[in-house]
């Protein structure tokens, strides 16, 4: 296996940027995430990876060699699909053995190595049937096979379970993390499911428009954002965002909103003009003592939490709050706010203003 590095890579379609000078690096066995919406760039990186599609301009390494304008036979990668993309009229032994007959490989070999890979991913009992009469799970579990049976240098992954039912989706998800960790292998996957790349993912780079918003640890991500659109679209209910006009000076450890003094990490850095005031859900404290204060508009009962929705001078405001704290529709409550959980951001670039407890994580954004 190996390490990938992205450097300043960028693909252009016609007068259409899929992707935008965008750099970061893969550590060699890392399970590595490309999360974003629809359109954001995210399969073309890694269709330029695997040398199904040359970057514009920019490079690609694996395990040190230069590769972005090598054949995808050159490169040493497998990949697997969304829609599985197996051949319908052979069985799954012979799926699984075709990358490696096609490599002339011996008969012997390849059937012991078969019979490896079919042990790992607990498929040996199907080996001899057609792959169009398999469950949907089945098939998954036959694309990766053939993915696996090569011992590529990486593997890509394009959605793989995306045709998936929910409650399935999850289950494989386990059994595809707890796979890679038995191989140690690199692994690049895309998805657009925030829950997926946070709960499988060692590193993630979050994209949108072409554009790296972030790259870092899933912690690190959902921590510290280093943007608006990433403190958005990771976490749900998502980051609570309340707008004000204000300064924050170098070093200061508190911002004033709505005559309120609200405490922040100290920052390095100051401000003026439209700020954000960004915080969690789980890191709001409903307080009778509060002075920063909100009416409850709405209760939503979860098991053990309720997410409440409040109304402040601020603009709509979630907490996450054990089940059993009292809340009642039309009552004003005081809000509490940790200092420590604070992102303070620009509004009209949308960047976070860097503080002490904030990310140094790379972006290009």
């Amino acid at each position: 296996m190996a390490q990938i590095i992205i450097k300043n890579v960028r693909k252009e379609f016609g007068d259409f940027t899929a992707v935008k000078e965008s750099s970061f690096t893969i550590e060699d066995g890392e399970f590595f995430m490309l999360l974003g919406p629809s359109g954001c760039g995210k399969t073309t990186t890694l269709r330029m990876i695997a040398g199904l599609e040359l970057p514009t301009s920019g490079e690609i390494y694996l395990d040190g060699e230069e590769i972005s304008q090598k054949p995808p036979s050159q490169r040493d990668i497998a990949f697997v699909f969304q829609m599985f993309a197996l051949y319908p009229h052979m069985n799954v032994y012979k799926n699984l053995s075709y990358p490696l007959v096609s490599q002339g490989m011996k008969r012997a070999a390849v059937r012991d190595k078969v019979d490896e890979v079919a042990g790992i991913l607990g498929i040996r009992d199907i080996l001899k049937k057609p792959v169009g009469g398999l469950s949907g799970g089945d098939r998954q579990r036959v694309a990766l096979g053939r993915a696996i049976v090569r011992d590529p240098k990486a593997f890509m992954m394009d959605e793989p379970l995306g045709a998936l039912d929910a409650e399935f989706r999850e289950h494989m998800s386990e059994e595809l993390r707890a796979l890679h960790d038995r191989m140690n292998a690199t692994t690049v996957y895309v998805t657009h499911d925030q829950l997926e790349a946070m709960q499988m993912g060692d590193k993630i780079v979050v994209m949108n428009n072409a554009v790296v918003e972030q790259f870092g640890t899933p912690q690190e991500i959902y921590d510290k954002p280093a943007t608006m659109f990433v403190a958005d679209f990771i976490g749900s209910p998502s980051m609570n965002f309340l707008a004000f006009e204000g300064t924050v000076g170098e070093g200061a450890q508190s911002v004033e909103m709505n005559g309120q003094a609200l405490g922040i990490p100290r920052q390095r850095q100051g401000a003026t003009g439209s700020l954000v005031f960004g915080v969690r859900p789980e890191h709001v404290a409903l307080s009778d003592s509060g002075t920063y204060r909100g009416e409850v508009l709405a209760t939503e009962y979860l098991g053990t939490t309720q997410i409440i929705t409040l109304d402040t001078p601020n603009g709509d405001l979630k907490a996450r709050v054990p089940a059993g704290k009292k809340a009642t529709v039309g009552e004003t409550i005081g809000l509490g706010f940790d200092p420590a959980t604070i992102t303070l951001f620009d509004k009209n670039s949308g960047q976070a203003l860097v503080s002490d407890l904030n990310h140094e994580v790379l972006s290009n954004g």
